[in-house]
């Protein structure tokens, strides 16, 4: 099974002719996989790999990666295993191995996924999200079994020895699932925070850290911590909304500026917004870092880390870039562009920087229909990912409200509804539309 990476999956069909530099997704059996490529040492390392399955793993190589999935069932968590591979490098990504379940991915994706920029790397993302999306409530319902049983225990309902021997069962499933999370080992000097705030005690620092482990977080419990030692310099790493709207009504993890000046931290660094942002409070030093890399066009501009030096009452940051690749927007007015012909020749003639990733956004008044698909298969300009078509039909509509045919009659009818001072912008705006998709039909 193959499809093209697109704003959507395409299923490929046979008598496609596909180019070396398109986008890919493909299923193959191993065998397949064993005929289809050349023995290169990835393709025999993702062989070896796949031959005994024992757990999930990546291999980063020089110009592609592989790796093994092997995930359990969750229909029976002591039973068999979900277990395949995956080759990537610049132009596809092949899924090798249990195509049944590599399948049901893949369909359901192609019916319910769009990208807002079509790249490998997006589509790994999204179908290792897809993997893990509903983890946290499938291990609440666990939690909540637990809960249920051993109330059943303390208030003596049923027979002890069964409800002991259900509880076993659970842990038995629980601590399968936990051999499962705990496969990736972080080296010691990396801390992973809980969903309790904790603090970490360093010399001249100690480091608070809250861990958001769930969908949404109404209270980020930071009124709780009480800074013992302010002679220290005194650190929070936490994840969520400042001041954003109302802080009442934030769903995640609202943080109050008063409340983290009145706590006295000497610096605070914040994640879940992915663009770099300095956020003076006083004397308080707040910090969005972003994204360490760009993860779309709705992420512009460099991303990398802040690095910095603190002492007490006085800090000193410093922006160092580590995205080599940047997502640029550029607009492409097709107002006096005549043919499909002459705007595919526009678009292969613009030059852009050799690492940049471009959305092209079409704009002004079209004299001719535009197919983004058709677009995408005939242009030749590998920096450009994605489409968007923002323009409007060329036409005269008080010119074609003087017309005595259905068209006219659609004209003169939207016009007066225009026209009426009475209507507020958003309404115009509907009308406009109705306008156009009205033209469309008819043929203009």
């Amino acid at each position: 099974m193959r499809y093209r990476l697109k704003e959507k999956l395409i299923p490929v069909q046979s008598e496609d002719k596909l180019r070396e530099d398109e986008l890919l997704v493909e299923l193959l059996s191993v065998e397949e996989y064993r005929r289809a490529r050349k023995e290169k040492a990835a393709d025999y390392r993702l062989l070896q790999s796949l031959e005994v399955l024992q757990y999930c793993k990546v291999d980063m190589l020089k110009d592609c990666m592989i790796g093994t999935f092997v995930i359990p069932s969750k229909q029976d968590l002591l039973g068999s295993t979900e277990g395949f591979g995956f080759y990537l490098d610049k132009y596809r990504i092949t899924f090798v191995g249990d195509e049944e379940y590599v399948l049901k991915i893949l369909c359901y994706l192609e019916q319910n996924q769009v990208w807002e920029s079509a790249g490998i790397h997006h589509f790994l993302f999204t179908f290792i999200e897809y993997l893990i999306h509903d983890e946290i409530r499938f291990l609440q319902k666990y939690e909540e079994r637990l809960t249920d049983l051993e109330e059943c225990l303390t208030q003596g309902k049923g027979r002890d020895s069964d409800i002991s021997r259900k509880i076993l069962h659970v842990r038995r499933e629980l601590l399968r699932l936990n051999s499962y999370y705990n496969q990736f080992h972080w080296n010691e000097n990396v801390k992973i925070f809980t969903s309790k705030i904790e603090k970490i005690e360093c010399e001249d620092a100690n480091i608070y850290g809250y861990g958001f482990d769930d969908f949404y977080c109404k209270n980020s419990g930071i009124e709780n911590i009480q800074i013992e030692n302010k002679n220290k310099l005194n650190i929070l790493v936490i994840h969520g909304t400042l001041d954003g709207g109302t802080i009442e009504n934030s769903e995640y993890n609202p943080l109050s500026s008063k409340i983290l000046k009145e706590k006295g931290f000497d610096y605070v660094a914040l994640g879940h917004i992915h663009k770099l942002d300095y956020n003076q409070v006083e004397n308080q030093n707040v910090v969005y870092p972003g994204s360490t890399v760009s993860l779309g066009f709705d992420e512009l501009g460099k991303h990398g880390m802040i690095v910095g030096e603190l002492e007490k009452e006085k800090i000193d940051l410093q922006f160092v870039p580590l995205d080599e690749t940047e997502f640029k927007l550029y607009e492409l007015d097709v107002t006096e562009i005549i043919s499909k012909e002459e705007l595919i020749e526009k678009i292969n003639e613009l030059k852009f920087e050799k690492n940049d990733l471009i959305e092209i956004i079409l704009v002004g008044k079209r004299n001719f229909e535009i197919d983004r698909y058709e677009l995408y298969k005939l242009i030749s300009n590998d920096k450009i990912i994605k489409i968007k078509n923002k323009t409007k039909i060329n036409y005269d509509l008080e010119k074609i409200a003087n017309e005595t045919t259905l068209k006219g009659l659609f004209a003169k009818e939207m016009l007066q509804k225009l026209n009426n001072e009475n209507i507020s912008n958003e309404e115009k705006e509907i009308i406009e539309k109705a306008v156009e998709i009205g033209m469309e039909a008819l043929g203009i």
